[in-house]
């Protein structure tokens, strides 16, 4: 019985102050998410216009785009807190759980807020649409909901080193980050006509939602190797990323996540069980 649950705490066991850091880091992935979620809330006006020939636009709360910002900066603490676990050869089954239950709240939870605010500016767009029943907004927590399914799945899946079962969570929740940056510094109105439209948004609730839960094999960013062959998907996708980064801006997040997921199912042409 002793010594069962010595080995039932073995991969608690303390590292000392280089096991901390990573730590730290992983909760103020966790704190930075918790303020994307106070910024997407703080919305309280929406100024909308119509010219005449009857078409709306509006500025979007300002707040919100720093949501998005938060979701960014969260992104790369997460990138750096398991770089630094690494680096100090510092990981553990502890930080495995504590990192999956901060993503639920940075790319899950956050994004899911996001878009539940994208929903409201699209009904506000339409008469009596700030009446709009909860019913009609309450889908965008699918997302959330998907993302704890999907984190759960990888913390019980010890092959998902250099693929994935399933698109990564932070990659979705930097998608719907996009979409306040989109709307906030782009002027092109039919791609933020696109992104306030509340059918456009279903969709994308629906899709991401099943590409996260799916088993289809995702590409990792990971380098097994340094040789060409090996990492040419990796590549291609790099130098498109650079490309669409520079003359798209932030309209290259979801032209990238697009060309990522494409690759991946290319890639992998069957769906793992």
């Amino acid at each position: 019985m002793a010594d069962n649950l010595s080995n039932s705490n073995s991969s608690f066991s303390p590292l000392g102050i280089k096991g901390l850091i990573p730590h730290i880091f992983t909760l103020l992935n966790l704190f930075i998410g918790c303020l994307a979620i106070v910024f997407a809330l703080q919305t309280n006006s929406v100024i909308i216009y119509m010219n005449d020939q009857f078409n709306t636009s509006f500025n979007i709360p300002e707040r919100i785009s720093w949501a998005a910002i938060c979701i960014i900066i969260a992104a790369l603490i997460d990138f750096l807190d398991g770089f630094l676990a690494r680096l100090l050869k510092a990981t553990s089954e502890m930080g495995k759980q504590l990192d999956s239950l901060s993503d639920v709240v940075s790319f899950g939870v956050a994004p899911a807020v996001v878009l539940y605010q994208l929903l409201r500016f699209s009904f506000a767009r339409e008469e009596n649409g700030l009446d709009v029943s909860i019913i009609c907004l309450v889908p965008a927590f699918i997302v959330a909901c998907a993302a704890a399914y999907r984190l759960a799945k990888f913390n019980l899946d010890t092959g998902q080193q250099f693929s994935f079962k399933g698109v990564p969570v932070p990659a979705v929740g930097l998608l719907i980050a996009s979409f306040p940056l989109i709307l906030h510094f782009n002027f092109i109105n039919s791609v933020n006509a696109l992104i306030i439209n509340k059918w456009f948004l279903y969709v994308a609730i629906i899709v991401l939602s099943y590409l996260m839960v799916s088993n289809h094999r995702m590409m990792s960013l990971k380098f097994p190797d340094f040789t060409f062959k090996n990492n040419l998907p990796k590549i291609i996708l790099l130098a498109i990323a650079i490309i669409a980064a520079l003359f798209l801006h932030w309209i290259a997040v979801p032209v990238v996540f697009i060309i990522y997921v494409l690759l991946s199912l290319t890639l992998f042409k069957s769906k793992v069980e």
